[in-house]
């Protein structure tokens, strides 16, 4: 792959895709532990492949996806591998914890509410010029974005906490990724604990002594005035002592199964959608170099996300069976398949942001640093105070 074979597909094929099938790391037949929703239940559902219909469940959605691969982007260009423009909220003094949230880690991107409520110099982002592009933005004038967030045009954007509400811009995903187990049976999960003290059940009830610190007592009174119980009947349990009875549940017992998909896709119809006019310029030239500048940006979203390793969550690390491939398809359906590296997808994205330079775009190669507002900073503090004291009283 490089500019010019990305460059005409971007200009009249359908796709760039990206399938690939694994296995647990344990090997076949090895447990794996999905992702559980309300209720605690699996998203399970049948699918048609290959004419037979198979029982399946989400190992990654398309959301989860879309976040391992902005964090891909974002620590690669924190590493200096490649750039990629983003709004950044520093937090410091003390909520130095907290450390920084950009428009690729915040839940709805450039129109999250954390950078609605931050600012710069005292003004608020969404009345700074990089945030009044939101109001502006739309599917025939992306050009503002795509210096400030292009991978807010890329994974999808919804305005809605701005000053239109549900009206606001709204640009759809152009890339969607998901993993999927086939042929599921799912599993039973056991449970036990022993405890090394021996602590029994008939040792409590414990009675809450300093609300703040969470410390507790066995006496009723303290002082002469009468306690509450820890939780709901001051088990030793409920403080995380005493022995767990060895139990067996068929809910969240995890899943095996005959193998699972990993596919990507990157809309090029999407993507030429998408319009970047400037004073002065052949559209259709900027528009081609923007086009492909962002598809430049999903390959190497993907192909960095996976390189990193597919370990999901605990208990949820899979392997490929086999290399998986990179295809063009054709606006007539044909398929050409295509390798590239994660080194070779950076610098493929490079190249491309230098063209789409040529032409008359702007890319921020540093990000605009906002702070939080005196709200949002109470607001963390207070939900930070409220967090810390003992599960009992929270």
């Amino acid at each position: 792959m490089n500019l010019d074979t990305l460059k005409n597909a971007v200009s009249k094929e359908c796709a760039l895709r990206y399938r690939v099938r694994l296995q647990p790391a344990g090997g076949p037949g090895d447990k794996v532990f999905p992702p559980t929703y309300e209720g605690g239940k699996y998203a399970e559902e049948k699918r048609r492949i290959d004419g037979e219909t198979y029982d399946c469940v989400h190992l990654d959605s398309v959301q989860s996806q879309a976040n391992r691969m902005e964090v891909a982007l974002l620590e690669a260009a924190r590493e200096g591998m490649i750039s990629v423009p983003r709004v950044e909220v520093q937090f410091s003094g003390d909520l130095a914890e907290v450390g920084s949230i950009t428009s690729l880690d915040a839940p709805h991107r450039l129109a999250d509410a954390i950078l609605r409520d931050s600012g710069k110099d005292g003004v608020r982002f969404r009345k700074l010029p990089e945030g009044e592009l939101l109001n502006t933005a739309s599917l025939k004038n992306a050009t503002g974005l795509f210096e400030i967030a292009p991978t807010s045009l890329l994974f999808g954007i919804w305005d809605s906490t701005g000053p239109r509400g549900g009206l606001g811009v709204k640009f759809q995903r152009a890339i969607v990724s998901e993993l999927v187990a086939v042929g599921v049976e799912k599993g039973v999960k056991s449970s036990s604990r022993l405890d090394p003290l021996a602590i029994e059940l008939k040792a409590g009830p414990a009675y809450l002594a300093n609300p703040e610190t969470g410390e507790w007592v066995l006496d009723a009174k303290l002082d002469g005035k009468a306690l509450s119980k820890v939780g709901k009947e001051g088990k030793p349990s409920e403080i995380n002592h005493g022995n767990v009875t060895p139990s067996v549940s068929a809910q969240n017992g995890g899943v095996t199964f005959d193998y699972a998909l990993q596919a990507t896709v990157i809309s090029l119809p999407a993507l030429r959608r998408l319009q970047f006019p400037i004073q002065d310029k052949r559209n259709s030239d900027v528009n081609l170099a923007a086009q492909t500048a962002l598809a430049a940006l999903g390959l190497a979203a993907a192909v960095l996300s996976n390189h990193k390793g597919v370990d999901l969550r605990s208990r949820c690390l899979l392997v490929p069976e086999a290399e998986g491939a990179w295809e063009i398809v054709g606006a007539n359906g044909a398929v050409t398949s295509f390798a590239i590296s994660a080194e070779e997808a950076c610098s493929l994205l490079k190249e491309s942001i230098k063209a789409a330079r040529s032409a008359g775009l702007s890319w921020r190669d540093e990000p605009l640093l906002l702070e939080p507002s005196a709200g949002l900073a109470q607001l963390v503090r207070k939900s930070r105070e409220l967090s810390a004291k003992s599960p009992v009283d929270a």
